[in-house]
């Protein structure tokens, strides 16, 4: 247990949204230790009640749902409203890929549930919280792509195709909601979580060797991103999206 004193809080708050574990705790995490409050989504009732414990009763509210269901993102926004007065920050990470394989014979009801899942639902919350808050009192929103929406991405094609949108969505928030919001992307390589197991699992030595840096991602270097995105160190950066990815993307080069 930490002796460490809670910091002062901040005043504001960020609603997370696929935040029990992984990177989405990372970056609750993140944001409550600079002071932040936060409201929490998550799927699982249960896990989302301890990820609350951990973060601290006093800085953190857990709402339970699915992220493509509008009532759920309703009941979000109106416990960030209800529970803090307000909603400063979004932060778009609730997604899926329960599919791989190659496209060409990708099931297309899959397809269609990831997107809604990955980029309609991000855009629902990113409607509401802007009528909640922050048409008229400015913020920040950040969506979680990934390096799979910026390159091809064998075996996890719908994945990559709706991070793709993702990156365009935010361009399209960015622009509409200037100049009282700002709308940036993060994008992550392999992060070690649940989520992306199937990518490293039994050979995480193996799939680390390939990145410069060594090694891969953990959920502290996305929370990290996120919380400078969402800070006054950020002003004035809008549309842009922060490939987060240990240097994988240098490989890409020729020789």
């Amino acid at each position: 247990m930490s002796t460490q004193q809670p910091p002062e809080p901040s005043g504001r708050v960020a609603l997370v949204t696929g935040a029990s574990r992984g990177i989405g705790y990372g970056i609750a995490e993140a944001l409550v230790a600079r002071g932040d409050r936060v409201v929490i989504t998550g799927r699982g009732e249960e896990a989302l009640k301890e990820a609350v414990e951990r973060l601290g009763a006093d800085r953190a509210i857990g709402v339970p749902g699915k992220a493509h269901d509008e009532a759920h993102q309703a009941a979000a926004v109106e416990a960030a409203m209800d529970g803090f007065g307000r909603v400063d920050f979004l932060i778009n990470n609730a997604g899926t890929n329960p599919v791989f394989g190659p496209i060409a014979d990708l099931d297309l009801n899959v397809a269609r549930k990831v997107f809604e899942t990955n980029v309609i639902s991000a855009l629902g919350f990113a409607q509401r919280t802007w009528h909640a808050w922050q048409k008229q009192n400015g913020g920040a929103i950040v969506n979680i792509a990934s390096i799979a929406g910026v390159s091809a991405s064998p075996f996890i094609g719908a994945y990559g195709m709706s991070k793709a949108a993702m990156v365009n969505l935010t361009l399209q928030l960015a622009h509409e909601f200037a100049p009282v919001v700002r709308v940036n992307a993060i994008a992550p390589a392999v992060v070690k979580t649940k989520f992306a197991q199937a990518l490293y699992e039994g050979r995480e030595a193996e799939a680390a060797a390939s990145y410069p840096l060594g090694r891969l991602g953990v959920p502290a270097d996305i929370g990290g991103a996120a919380a400078f995105l969402t800070s006054s160190q950020s002003e004035w950066i809008t549309g842009q999206t922060l490939v987060v990815d240990g240097g994988i993307f240098l490989n890409a080069g020729v020789g």
